[in-house]
C-alpha cells in the first residue's frame, strides 16, 4: 500500500516537473518571437555600425523649434524646445558632419542633435539642453558611430540597440530554454531508471 502511494506521488511529481519544463520552453519561444519582431528589426535596420572617434567643432543652441508630430499622434503632443546642433569632425574620413543622439533622433527631427521627451516644465528642458551643450564643449573627443557604407553622412552618439544589448536580450530566454530542456531530460532519465528498476 505504501509502495503504491510512493509510486503515485513520484508520478505526480514527474508530471508537474515535466509541465514546468514544457512551460519554460514555451515561454522562452514566445520571448524569442517577441524579440525577433521588435528589437532585431531595429538592430538590422541601423546603418551606423562602425565605431570611431568624433571631435567637437561646434555646439550651438538655435531658436526654439517644434517637435514634429509623429504619424497618428495628437496635436497636443507637439511642443517647442531649444534646438541643439552639434557638428563634429569624423576621424575616419575627416568630414564635418552633424551628430545625433540616436537613430530615433534623426527620424524625429533631422534639424536637431537632441530631441527631449515631452516635459511640462519648459525650463527643465532648456536647462537639460544647455547642460548637454556644455558637456560637448567640455569633452571634445568621444566615441561615436558612423555608416561605413556612406548611405548616411551623419553620425550618432549611441545606438538604440547595440550588439551587447541584443545579446543581453537573448540571454534570459536562452537560460529559460536551457533550464526547461534540462528539467525535461532529468524527468525522462528518472522515468527510464524507474522502468529499468521495476523490470529488474
Amino acid at each position: 500500500m505504501l509502495g503504491k502511494k510512493l509510486v503515485t506521488a513520484q508520478k505526480r511529481g514527474e508530471t508537474r516537473a515535466l509541465c514546468l519544463g514544457l512551460g519554460m520552453v514555451a515561454c522562452s519561444m514566445m520571448m524569442y518571437f517577441f524579440i525577433g519582431i521588435t528589437i532585431v528589426p531595429f538592430y538590422t535596420k541601423s546603418v551606423w555600425t562602425t565605431e570611431t572617434v568624433c571631435k567637437v567643432l561646434k555646439a550651438n543652441i538655435k531658436d526654439k523649434v517644434f517637435c514634429p508630430n509623429s504619424e497618428g499622434s495628437e496635436d497636443e503632443e507637439i511642443f517647442p524646445y531649444p534646438c541643439l546642433q552639434v557638428w563634429v569632425n569624423l576621424t575616419a574620413s575627416g568630414q564635418e558632419v552633424m551628430l545625433y543622439q540616436t537613430e530615433d533622433t534623426l527620424e524625429r527631427n533631422p534639424k536637431c542633435s537632441y530631441v527631449p521627451d515631452k516635459l511640462e516644465d519648459s525650463k527643465e528642458v532648456k536647462a537639460r539642453i544647455e547642460t548637454i551643450a556644455s558637456n560637448f564643449r567640455k569633452y571634445q573627443s568621444f566615441p561615436c558611430y558612423y555608416d561605413p557604407g556612406g548611405t548616411q553622412t551623419n553620425v550618432i552618439l549611441s545606438r538604440l540597440y547595440p550588439s551587447k544589448g541584443l545579446l543581453f536580450a537573448f540571454l534570459w530566454p536562452t537560460l529559460m530554454f536551457t533550464g526547461g530542456c534540462l528539467i525535461i531530460v532529468l524527468v525522462k532519465i528518472s522515468q527510464y531508471v524507474s522502468v529499468l528498476s521495476a523490470w529488474q
